[in-house]
């Protein structure tokens, strides 16, 4: 533990002792010369040491005096160096983006670290959420919704349309439509937040692929979409998923769509707060979705 004096008392010997004047110490230090007077005494008292010599305009450090106010002088230097630095340092800023949680799994979360280097200045907040948050009220500064709108009181932008199809490991040697009478099918119920008549399913699929006969209640039910595609990752069966958030799987040959027909779904937006270019978070946002994004 530290023993050491008041600072005050600290501060007002180092300014007198500096400028070898009260005086000249009170003024720097916005205090009367008669404060200054009164710490150092005190100083002096709990050392046990005369501190000053006391001359009719000025003052003069002792040899004890000089001894100790090298010291505190280079700790205060170095405090103040210190304080200079903190204030001078570029704050953080910080750009919350929300979308849904496999989109913000599978899509932008590859990606943080390209938003770093684009804009280094800044950090990014992703927030994973289906429910919507409220963007005027500054929960995020900008989110990406899948759906058909309309989006009252935002800026809405296209960013890319959505399409869906089977997908499912090469393993399994499913080639066509009939190999799906003896496959495990992988159902996804995460897309509560679109409306009914866009959101693939089993059903809708063997209608529009004319498939008479198959069940297409039966197989594995899965509550979200990043679920549903580690399940058709891992074999578990084929998955009736976003191409979009497959797409790198597919393209390094993980999964594979076998057949069609694909299934066209709503469109994924970038949406902003009414007045978003008085908003620099915002800015940064829509310039970021929209070079990660801009091949949709």
């Amino acid at each position: 533990m530290r023993r050491l004096p008041p600072l005050a008392a600290l501060r007002a010997f180092e300014a007198a002792g500096r400028l070898e004047s009260f005086k000249r110490a009170a003024a720097e230090l916005g205090v009367t010369p008669t404060a200054i007077s009164h710490q150092i005494r005190q100083l002096e008292a709990e050392l046990g040491v005369a501190l000053f010599h006391r001359q009719t305009r000025k003052v003069a450090l002792t040899e004890e005096g000089r001894a100790l106010h090298g010291p505190v002088r280079l700790g205060f230097d170095t405090m103040a160096e210190a304080v200079d630095r903190l204030r001078h340092r570029p704050a953080r800023q910080v750009a919350t983006l929300s979308a849904t949680v496999a989109f913000t799994a599978r899509l932008l979360v590859p990606r943080a670290a390209r938003f770093r280097a684009r804009f280094p200045g800044w950090d990014l907040r992703l927030h994973a959420a289906d429910e919507p948050v409220d963007l005027a009220a500054g929960e995020a500064d900008a989110a990406i919704r899948y759906g058909a709108g309309p989006y009252p009181g935002l800026q809405a932008e296209d960013l890319m349309a959505e399409r869906f199809a089977p997908v499912c490991a090469p393993h399994l040697g499913i080639a066509t439509p009939d190999d799906l009478a003896h496959a495990t099918l992988i159902h996804t119920e995460s897309l509560s937040f679109a409306p009914q008549a866009s959101v693939p399913s089993w059903r809708r699929f063997a209608d529009i692929a004319g498939l008479r006969g198959l069940d297409v209640a039966g197989g594995i039910s899965l509550n979200d979409e990043s679920s549903a595609i580690q399940a058709a990752i891992a074999g578990q069966g084929i998955a009736l998923v976003s191409l979009t958030l497959v797409a790198a799987e597919l393209a390094t040959g993980i999964l594979t769509q076998p057949f069609g027909p694909i299934l066209e779904g709503l469109r994924y937006r970038f949406l902003a707060p009414a007045r978003s270019s008085e908003r620099p978070a915002t800015q940064v946002l829509r310039q970021w979705v929209s070079e990660e994004f801009a091949a949709g």
